[in-house]
């Protein structure tokens, strides 16, 4: 793997996880050094993770992680209403069923999963990765499975403040399945209204999360 190509892997992974905190300072030389790579594909990965809008330029401050606000989620949120809704009506449509079958089996022990610690979660989100790929393979358009691996990049970082919300994860596990035996029962309407369902109730986790971590933040600070 080319040097800037592993330093662009490493800071993107570092940021969805959370390892980098949304206003860290990305400084050249302090990043250069800590990932072993020279100044040049550095400055490549830094470019690729601005056009990825993870990274932003501040006056005074330089290129630091891009923040998580409120209007951020709310304006990510419209998107994937729009897209994630399409996609799931387009997959009931033109499915072959037996890949959302196998994936409702999947789905049918997430309560258990969600019961085992970090393992378990790591499985649960294993499942709801596959049900997206599922999704894009049914929609069979290039254009929106484009739209929406962009879409779940922005995603993958919000649902990392809602990753321990044991509550909320056995609800979105339901509404997941849900959507899924839509697909299965080939109702293209179903499945649209419960991903809006689905989508509605995890924006209003996000903003929520979000807040509660501002204000946590500030207490640190």
């Amino acid at each position: 793997m080319r040097a800037g190509e592993k330093a662009y892997e490493t800071l993107r992974g570092e940021i969805l996880d959370g390892v980098l905190r949304p206003g860290t300072v990305l400084a050249e030389v302090e990043q250069a050094n800590r990932l072993g790579v020279s100044r040049t594909p550095l400055r490549e990965a830094l470019a690729r993770l601005t056009a990825d809008r993870l990274v932003t330029s501040l006056s005074g401050r330089g290129l630091v992680v891009s923040e998580i606000s409120g209007e951020n989620i709310v304006g990510l949120y419209e998107l994937r209403q729009a897209l994630e809704g399409q996609a799931a009506m387009l997959a009931a449509r033109r499915r072959d069923d037996v890949p959302f079958r196998r994936l409702r089996d999947r789905l049918a022990k997430a309560p258990a999963l969600l019961e085992q610690g970090d393992e378990g979660l790591h499985e649960y989100f294993s499942i709801v990765d596959d049900i997206d790929l599922a999704i894009d393979d049914a929609v069979d358009n290039e254009y929106l499975v484009a739209a929406l691996q962009n879409v779940r990049l922005h995603s993958s970082r919000i649902r990392r403040l809602a990753s321990h919300d044991h509550e909320r994860l056995r609800q979105a596990a339901s509404e997941h399945l849900l959507i899924i035996e839509a697909i299965v029962a080939g109702d293209a309407s179903l499945a649209s209204h419960a991903t809006h369902v689905h989508l509605h109730k995890s924006l209003t986790n996000a903003l929520s999360s979000a807040e509660s971590e501002a204000t946590s933040s500030a207490g640190i600070a």
